[in-house]
């Protein structure tokens, strides 16, 4: 099937939706844990968190425009300048798609999805006690996507935790045994199977592909 620019601006906006959201593949399911200045924590589920750069270490987040509709955790991380990163695990899923729903500010998203807040000394955000890769960000600096009007939130990493089964004496992190999962388009996840490892690639190092 075929599409170009004018088929997708005329194809419906559900229908474009969810073709947009899943052409690019696999994206991580994270949960974002803030908290606001009543102390009302507060965590969403987040398909757009990138990888910026290791030194320093920058995790960068898509935030959708502000606008009418409230956006509590983009709020909550300007109010405190604290916030959590959260690997979605399989066996709690469900619990994490349904913290998209469009809540008050004042419902906590744990409450009501039955996620528990977990936190570190001396970092206000609360993490994901369910989840087995939890990053602590401070946040940095937001910069506006004047495309579209979504705004880039970039942190600083100041916490990780992972499970030591799940990392080796390299770094290597082994998702698939930190049972992380992945997203593709708005609602639809998939497990995490590792298939292979190869070494950095040097051009010295190449593999010959045609003579294999």
């Amino acid at each position: 099937m075929y599409f170009n620019k004018k088929d997708l601006e005329e194809i419906g906006n559900v229908k474009r939706l969810n073709i947009v959201n899943s052409i690019t593949g696999i994206k991580p399911a994270n949960l974002i844990g803030t908290i606001s200045k009543d102390k009302i924590s507060n965590v969403a589920i987040f398909s757009s968190v990138v990888h910026l750069g290791s030194n320093p270490a920058l995790i960068g987040v898509i935030v959708r425009p502000t606008g009418e509709i409230p956006r509590n955790t983009y709020e909550n991380i300007l109010e405190n300048g604290q916030y959590t990163i959260n690997h979605v695990g399989e066996e709690f899923i469900e619990n994490s798609h349904y913290t998209s729903a469009k809540f008050d500010a004042s419902t906590s998203e744990f409450e009501i999805c039955n996620l528990t807040e977990e936190y570190l000394t001396d970092f206000e955000a609360p993490f994901v006690k369910e989840s087995a890769i939890k990053i602590g960000l401070r946040h940095l600096e937001s910069i506006p996507i004047e495309s579209n009007g979504t705004i880039l939130v970039i942190g600083e990493v100041e916490h990780v935790i992972i499970p030591d089964k799940a990392i080796n004496k390299k770094g290597y992190i082994d998702l698939e045994k930190a049972n992380t999962t992945g997203i593709s388009g708005l609602n639809s996840y998939y497990k995490l199977e590792k298939i292979t490892s190869f070494p950095y690639a040097r051009v010295s190092e190449i593999p010959d592909f045609k003579n294999e």
